[in-house]
Order: structure tokens, then C-alpha cells, then sequence
């Protein structure tokens, strides 16, 4: 697969596909302020200005500082934001991730939605990196899956690579993967990779048995999926590809034991708990003493 690179999102449409990360604050935004911000209108004087640190309380990997930067510019564009760090970089407790200053009542009305972002985006940055730190030196990759949150897509990818991962298919549409009810559904291992001998793009066939995969050599795979299997079976699995297609590993893994599904010689892990199962990152936006 081709490495992505820990880029940032795209803030204007995904070619269609989605909302993009300015449409996803927006409506972020208008969720949680509706009609204004009673609170902080009622306790804070209009002409209050404040300085506000970003601050994490426990150690991690860093995501969304960009996403957070944009909640804070679309409340009020006179807020400014100083990122302190970049995304993809590892960050201990106690550290200043960004400072905010600006209109107090501007910064209070961001601050919910803008830590929203920073912390389920940084969580799934540090799970990331946890299961690469795990794999590293045995030339396994680690992917991530389709398993994100609806909507988030394009932001949940990006903090795996953030972390360190790559990511898989971003849908339906840029891979075939024929899994199990496909199989069912075309008859076979076979007659399922048989209608895609034409197809264009990527083409990966899930197999559970190792006579399935000796099907999807026979007929020409090129990646294949070994899903749910026992370390033994994806040791004799490797033993029986010999290089012949790439490997990737799924289902049942976690961080304890995958190094070793690693060292069984697969090409690549993907891992769904590193987005739909991430803890937020702990992570706090505190006013300094008002001058």
C-alpha cells in the first residue's frame, strides 16, 4: 500500500465524498451553541479578554491541533491560537499543547467543541502508535479500517496516520474486498475473484481456512485476507504463500498479542479497535489569571 504521510485534512469538500473538516466544525458548532452560549452571555462582561493553555493531563500523541485551531476561528475570528506542538508529535503530561487568547466569551463558547476534536482525534493518534511501537522491526504494517465514526472518516484516518499507521480503503469505492457474504453470494472464492480479473483498482479476498486460501491462490489472488485465524494456522498460512501474494491479518487483535501475529510474517495488521474503541486523549483548556 502507499504511504499517505501524516498530512493535514482537507478543509474544503473531499471530492464530493462527505462533509469536509470546515462543514464538520460547523455543524459541531451548531450543535452545541444553538442559538448562544446563555453562561457564558449571563457571567462574562463583553469586553473580557482571556489567555487560555491547552494543556494534556496525561502523556500521548498529538491530532486535530489544525481542527482545533479552525473551531476557535469560526466562533470569532479575533481569537488567536499559537499551536505549541504539530501533529504526529508525542507529548508528555503537563505539556502546553496550544495558548488561546482573545474575547473570554468567544474562547468559552469554542472551548467544548474544540477539545471534542483534540481528544477523540490525539486518542486515536496515541492507539495508534501504541500498536506500531509493538510491531516495530518486524516490517509489519499496522491499518487501520472502515470502522470510524459516521461523518469523521477523513479525520479519523488521518490521526492513524498521525500515529504512525497507514491507512486501508477510505470506502467502498477506491478497493474490492470480497469478504465472506460476497463469497456466498458469487458462489465462490473463485467466481468471486473471477468477476474482478477486469477491475482497476486493488482487488483482496478474505479467507478463515487454509483451503480457502489455497482457492484464492489457485485463482490468481494478489492480497489476501486471513480473517479470525489462529496464530498456528497464519504461520502455516505464510509457510503455504511463500511470497506469492501480499498477507494482511484481521480480526481478534489487540496490543498484547500483536507482535506476535507480527512475527507470523504477515504484510500488514489492520486493527478497528484503533478508531471505534480509542480513549479520548486527556486533555484540558485552562484560563490563566485575567490581568
Amino acid at each position: 500500500m502507499r504511504e499517505t504521510g501524516c498530512r493535514r485534512p482537507d478543509t474544503g469538500r473531499n471530492r464530493g465524498r462527505g462533509l469536509s473538516v470546515s462543514e464538520l466544525v460547523r455543524a459541531a458548532l451548531a450543535e452545541d451553541i444553538g442559538p448562544g452560549d446563555v453562561t457564558s452571555r449571563l457571567t462574562v462582561p463583553a469586553r473580557v479578554r482571556a489567555e487560555a493553555r491547552i494543556v494534556a493531563r496525561k502523556s500521548g500523541v498529538l491530532c486535530g491541533i489544525g481542527v482545533a485551531a479552525l473551531v476557535f476561528r469560526t466562533v470569532d475570528p479575533r481569537v488567536r491560537f499559537l499551536p505549541r506542538l504539530k501533529d504526529g508529535t508525542r507529548f508528555r503530561r503537563r505539556a502546553e499543547l496550544a495558548r488561546v487568547s482573545g474575547p473570554a466569551g468567544s474562547i468559552l463558547a469554542a472551548e467544548r467543541t474544540a477539545l471534542n476534536f483534540l481528544q477523540r482525534l490525539s486518542g486515536i493518534a496515541t492507539v495508534t502508535r501504541r500498536y506500531v511501537d509493538a510491531v516495530r522491526g518486524t516490517g509489519t504494517v499496522i491499518l487501520d479500517t472502515r470502522k470510524t465514526v459516521p461523518g469523521w472518516r477523513a479525520l479519523d484516518k488521518y490521526a492513524v496516520r498521525c500515529g504512525g499507521g497507514r491507512n486501508h480503503r477510505c470506502g467502498l469505492y477506491d478497493m474490492i474486498l470480497i469478504k465472506d457474504n460476497h463469497i456466498v453470494a458469487a458462489g465462490s472464492i473463485a467466481a468471486a475473484l473471477q468477476r474482478c480479473r477486469n477491475a482497476r483498482i486493488p482487488v483482496a479476498v478474505e479467507v478463515r481456512t487454509l483451503a480457502d486460501l489455497r482457492e484464492a491462490l489457485a485463482a490468481g489472488a494478489r492480497r489476501i485476507l486471513l480473517d479470525n485465524m489462529p496464530v498456528a494456522r497464519m504461520r502455516a498460512a505464510v509457510r503455504l504463500v511463500s511470497g506469492r501474494c501480499r498477507l494482511e491479518a484481521s480480526g481478534g487483535v489487540t496490543l498484547a498479542n500483536v507482535r506476535q501475529v507480527a512475527r507470523t510474517g504477515v504484510d500488514f495488521i489492520s486493527v478497528g479497535a484503533i478508531t471505534h474503541s480509542a480513549p479520548a486523549a486527556d486533555i484540558a483548556l485552562d484560563f490563566l489569571p485575567l490581568r
